[in-house]
């Protein structure tokens, strides 16, 4: 891999909005076995089924380790506009293992660029999930020496594509939970992350948030708690029930918005998106599934799991929503009215994720969106 000189910010590249045109998306099968219950027997359903929507307005590129490549190969067959490849990764993630992509417009042409971020494993010694993770931290470049796609490298910086939302207007959205935590960058002050930030992603402002989601192993990343759905507008997630944990958390949040104003001077209009009504934990039997490596984060009985509707994906057509079923059909149903109502150009495809929610994240968690422009 060649890397462009420079910096993003530098050559004019900035981080367009998740809800702007896409080329394509990028997913990784799932396989790891202290991720993935019972062979991942579930979650690759519930893969296929996200896969399946996006397809449907973008293309998807999925990749697989060569042990799961038929299997994979398998289920999407008859699915159109889905690219299989053959990569080796430590985990799924690919939001948070693949390029981060900004976009520049020159004479009528958009160009595209992807950031290379160092991965380590949500944490690394301090407090990564798991002890191994060189296949992970190497995807983005995998990817783009297979597809031929040039890219800015901001190593050593550690940085998830997760714990990032931008406007495509100059404002970058982050917890101070995740960017702040001792496992990411601990010899850096929150200003010069700040800087970083504003220099890889070609923006003007960052918005800093205390909190996300409870229980949040990824120390909090703001894909599960707060997201623009376009410039200047964001949903929260929330609770009205003050006894429960996430209330706290989310009304530090939503002072911290309510005080700000986003990179072109507007207060940032903010729509609050109920998390689920019941509290979504593993079970017992779920917990049996499970094949942990010695040093892995490991799962136990009755734990509460980060559940939040804000962890969806904006396809080209449709926002991919992640729905928990059971005793919260309601709060379901409820967030997939709230979005329809908020993004009326969209359809609402609501997908059964608890599957993806037990191995520790969502549906935003296990894409990585490719901006309109990317020629692979």
């Amino acid at each position: 891999m060649i890397y462009e000189k420079e910096t993003p910010l530098a050559n004019g590249f900035h981080m367009p909005g998740e809800f702007e045109e896409h080329e394509g998306c990028i997913i990784v099968w799932p396989q790891r076995p202290g991720s993935w219950s019972f062979g991942a027997d579930e979650a690759c359903k519930a893969f296929t089924a996200v896969i399946k929507a996006i397809a449907a307005s973008e293309k998807v590129y999925v990749a697989c380790g060569e042990e799961h490549f038929a299997r994979a190969e398998a289920m999407l067959k008859g699915i159109d506009n889905v690219e299989l490849f053959l990569c080796e990764t430590d985990d799924s993630w690919a939001r948070d293992i693949g390029p981060t992509c900004v976009v520049k417009d020159d004479n009528g042409q958009r160009i595209i660029r992807g950031v290379n971020w160092t991965f380590n494993a949500w944490g690394g010694e301090f407090d990564g999930l798991y002890p191994h993770w060189d296949k992970d931290d190497a995807f983005a470049e995998a990817f783009g020496d297979k597809y031929k796609f040039k890219m800015y490298d901001a190593a050593p910086f550690v940085l998830e594509g997760g714990s990032i939302h931008c406007d495509g207007e100059g404002t970058v959205l982050v917890t101070e939970a995740c960017l702040l935590s001792e496992g990411r960058n601990p010899q850096m002050s929150k200003e010069e992350i700040e800087a970083k930030l504003l220099e890889y992603l070609g923006a003007e402002k960052v918005l800093w948030i205390p909190r996300g989601i409870y229980n949040d192993e990824t120390n909090e990343h703001v894909d599960n708690v707060c997201a623009f759905i376009r410039p200047g507008e964001v949903v929260l997630a929330w609770t009205d029930n003050e006894d429960d944990p996430q209330y706290a958390l989310s009304k530090a949040s939503l002072d911290a918005l309510e005080a700000s104003t986003d990179a072109k001077g507007r207060k940032v209009v903010v729509h609050k998106l109920p998390i689920p009504d019941v509290p979504v934990c593993i079970a017992e039997e779920e917990v049996q599934g499970y094949d942990f490596e010695d040093g892995e984060d490991m799962r136990e009985a009755g734990e509460r799991l980060a559940a939040s509707y804000v962890n969806f994906y904006f396809s080209n057509d449709s926002v991919v929503l992640p729905a928990f079923g059971g005793e919260n059909e309601t709060s379901d149903k409820r967030a997939a009215e709230i979005l329809a109502k908020l993004c009326p150009e969209r359809k609402i495809v609501s997908i059964p994720a608890r599957a993806i929610l037990t191995g520790g994240g969502n549906i935003h968690c296990i894409t990585q969106q490719l901006p309109k422009g990317v020629k692979l």
